[in-house]
């Protein structure tokens, strides 16, 4: 056993074996992949990586699951034990649980829908098959458990197995917020106590949070689960969807896009990369055009001095809902960026002729919908016998929950990016884009 001193959560306790998946190859790779993707543009210490994600991952699993066998001890009738072997093969899934993630994964996956999510169970069999870590995996008898949990394949497994690293409030959240809290500097937190309320139901294998006690309602546990949703909030807010995180977003996207549209790179070339080398390739690249080719290495000069496109048009969901539908089908149609990139040429060459020198527009939505991820853990309220239910089915009795629900929404916004410094000129942008969009779409910037 090898101890390893973590700034988020103290010692953490890696086996021998545990300690073999870390240095890998693929595993390794993580250290050049920031957990926050661009936002250390705007929080200067957020330089923090999946590769100590995934090992506080692996951390808080080992808490949940000691919680639940506290819990078991207790109430051996109702609970399940975790086995010593079930712990070995959920540690693992969980230190593995990013492993899949490429360069700015989210920009590039979420926004551009040129990829498949990285939790894709393709992505996984590749990254854990003819690999460095699926030889070591197949050398200590996991591979098949791991990628049952990961990627659903494989042998039927208890449904406890799966929602430790992949539920709404699993050990994944439970680490990056806190590590998100930590190294943003924000004043974001949830009491660490809530990872003792969840247990395993021995009847049917599902993890829950027992909500009940003495026939009454515990509300101290219900506050503390909605806090955690609640942390997660904010951090869309002031982090993940910050402005000029955002505006980073779109630059990162856009050179990726640009290079695979063009044949450039290949998808695949993307799982052995790093933030850095990703960067450095794209500024190599020639597009075999050569606007193309100037556009992407612009786009690159501008993201390596951190000159980040400014804003023209913010089109948020509470002036826009009722146009929003027709904006996603019309340009972020997963997988057809052809009328958006027909739009922002029309408009750079609108542009350059208004104000005679090349003008860079790009029309960017961070996420097609911002909802609440569904708050599915389940739970066990009063009166509901051994029965349990997924939180949000108790989102009318919850009044926290169902303004959560109902703010997530009201965070979308669509924006229009431009390389013109000059706010005037970009007054007039504003209009000539605004006229160009639409009708009924409604700017809320004032320039």
């Amino acid at each position: 056993m090898s101890i390893l001193r973590d700034p988020v959560h103290g010692d953490i306790e890696l086996s021998r074996d545990e300690l073999r998946l870390v240095d890998t190859l693929e595993f390794q790779r993580l250290r050049g992949i920031q957990q926050l993707g661009s936002a250390s543009l705007v929080y200067p210490g957020a330089t923090h990586t999946r590769f100590e994600h995934s090992i506080g991952t692996l951390h808080v699993c080992d808490q949940l699951l000691d919680a639940c066998n506290r819990n078991a001890a207790r109430d051996p009738a109702v609970c399940h034990r975790v086995t010593d072997a079930e712990r070995r093969v959920l540690r693992a899934a969980a230190l593995l649980h990013d492993v899949t993630h490429i360069p700015y994964g989210h920009n590039i996956e979420d926004q551009t829908g040129l990829l498949p999510r990285h939790d894709e169970p393709a992505r996984f069999e590749t990254v854990l098959g003819d690999t460095e870590l699926g030889a070591e995996l197949d050398r200590q008898g996991l591979r098949q458990d791991v990628l049952s949990v990961l990627a659903g394949a494989g042998r039927s497994v208890p449904a406890f197995w799966r929602q430790v690293v992949s539920d709404t409030i699993d050990a994944d959240l439970l680490d990056y917020l806190r590590r998100d809290a930590h190294y943003t500097g924000l004043e974001l937190r949830y009491d660490r106590r809530v990872v003792d309320y969840f247990r395993v139901g021995r009847a049917d294998g599902r993890m829950f949070v027992d909500c009940e006690k003495n026939g009454m309602l515990r509300e101290d546990i219900v506050s503390e689960l909605l806090r955690v949703l609640e942390c997660r909030y904010h951090f869309s807010e002031r982090v993940y969807y910050h402005h000029a995180k955002v505006a980073a977003g779109a630059l990162l996207s856009r050179m990726v896009e640009l290079a695979l549209r063009a044949g450039a790179l290949a998808p695949g070339e993307l799982q052995s990369m790093t933030d850095a080398s990703l960067v450095l390739h794209l500024g190599r690249l020639d597009l075999g055009e050569a606007e193309a080719t100037a556009r992407l290495h612009r786009f690159v000069a501008r993201y390596r001095r951190r000159a980040l496109p400014k804003r023209v048009l913010v089109l948020p969901y509470y002036q826009n809902h009722g146009v929003q539908d027709e904006l996603l089908a019309r340009f972020f149609t997963p997988g057809q960026p052809e009328p958006r990139f027909a739009w922002e040429a029309e408009l750079e060459a609108a542009a350059q002729r208004t104000f005679g020198q090349p003008v860079d527009v790009i029309l960017y939505c961070p996420k097609r919908r911002m909802q609440l991820k569904e708050a599915k853990t389940l739970v066990r309220f009063p009166g509901a016998g051994e029965r349990t239910l997924p939180l949000d089915a108790f989102a009318e009795q919850i009044p926290r929950l169902r303004d959560l629900a109902d703010s997530y929404p009201r965070t979308w916004k669509l924006y229009v990016f431009t390389s013109l410094e000059d706010k005037a000129a970009r007054r007039r942008l504003q209009q000539m884009c605004l006229a160009a969009l639409p009708a009924g779409c409604r700017n809320a910037l004032v320039l």
